[in-house]
């Protein structure tokens, strides 16, 4: 992607200028972001998504009883008629099971993919939403099919409905309001209170970038460093040849704490293994995504390949990752593999000149799903 190229799903603006003005700042609308709306998926076909067990979604229905939730998996019959106002079927992951949706996401990878969410869309009669809220994510707010009102407030203190299976504000006070036609987009930073209802029918597409929080981050990280280091040789035991009798059995000895603290730093000094972990950690795939081993493995020789719509790609400096799992590389290996995470693809061409080690992993990812391969010829 050409982050200098003026982008009309971005208002004219580059990616390289929409992420110095707006990105994590302020609100964006584009009118018109995709001309003519998109063709994403038929209500018929997003009904049938819904009712898969492996797809993640939920039903939200407003009536005189308050806000009702309820998870998936979600059968036609589980629906309210579509003549009845002010329910929406949220399907979530929608970048996992169509290739429209992947190719849409392409369209956002201006910004890095450790950032990505997933893929929402939203479907709703009319009056239909899921209240006033505060996403705790970035998000661009695609109108597919239909119109809807979507009315925004800068952030302030968050105070919540009560008793309710949503978290709803309270306190929402819109200061701006807008109705989104087919084609148009609205970007939210995180913390920006909105509500949007359906003027109608509508489909409404959600594009996520989360922003973890730090006690997130660091207990997912230090998960991981502490089950890499369950393999490494428990070292020197503790010793305490000068403990003294005690008459406290009772108190921890300050020397065992102080032996504690330094076996805790022991495992987070080393900045790589801390930035492996994290890359570990990012490119998990998301909870319930499971791929199909191949029963008849193909050869790769000879073959592209693209990465499984459900494949987490990343990279630093010394690592490649995958799905959860790190490798290291340099050299020419470490360009081609960055080139595969960059670009989902790799030609036949650059796969033949990876090195025989790089070849066989290739060639492991692609007989676990991870990989699809595609005949040069």
């Amino acid at each position: 992607m050409d982050i200098h190229a003026a982008s009309p799903l971005l208002g004219g603006l580059t990616p390289r200028v929409f992420m110095r003005r707006h990105w994590q700042k302020t609100p964006l609308l584009v009118r018109q972001a995709v001309p003519g709306g998109l063709a994403l998926i038929g209500r018929a076909q997003l009904f049938a998504l819904a009712a898969q067990p492996q797809v993640e979604s939920r039903l939200i229905v407003q009536d005189a009883q308050g806000w009702r939730l309820r998870s998936g998996p979600m059968p036609r019959r589980a629906l309210p008629p579509l003549t009845r106002p002010r329910w929406t079927l949220l399907v979530q992951g929608l970048d996992l099971h169509l290739l429209a949706a992947r190719a849409l996401l392409e369209q956002f990878r201006f910004v890095p993919d450790a950032r990505l969410d997933d893929v929402m869309l939203s479907f709703a009669t009319d009056g239909g939403g899921v209240g006033p809220h505060v996403d705790s994510y970035d998000v661009f707010l695609l109108q597919v099919h239909g119109a809807r009102r979507w009315r925004i407030s800068r952030p302030r203190r968050e105070e919540l409905v009560p008793d309710v299976p949503l978290k709803i504000l309270s306190n929402f006070e819109p200061e701006q309001e807008w109705v989104l036609q087919s084609g148009d987009l609205l970007y939210l930073p995180p913390g920006w209170a909105h509500d949007g209802d359906a003027r109608g029918e509508c489909m409404t597409c959600s594009v996520g970038f989360r922003s973890p929080g730090r006690v997130e981050v660091g207990r997912d990280v230090l998960q991981r460093v502490v089950d890499a280091a369950a393999d490494e040789p428990a070292g020197p035991l503790y010793r305490d040849p000068g403990q003294a009798a005690t008459d406290a059995p009772g108190r921890i000895p300050v020397r065992l704490q102080d032996y504690a603290r330094r076996a805790v730093a022991q495992l987070v000094q080393d900045p790589q293994a801390l930035s492996c972990a994290l890359g570990e950690v990012l490119s998990e795939p998301k909870r319930g995504v499971w791929f199909d081993p191949s029963r008849e493995p193909e050869p790769l020789d000879g073959l592209a390949c693209c990465l499984d719509p459900r494949t987490r790609m990343m990279y630093d400096e010394h690592h490649v990752f995958i799905n959860g799992e790190s490798f290291r590389a340099a050299g020419r290996d470490a360009v081609l593999m960055h080139q595969l995470a960059d670009r989902r693809e790799l030609g036949a061409q650059d796969v033949r000149r990876l090195s025989p080690a790089a070849r066989r992993l290739m060639q492991e990812w692609l007989d676990a799903g991870w990989l699809c391969g595609q005949s040069a010829g």
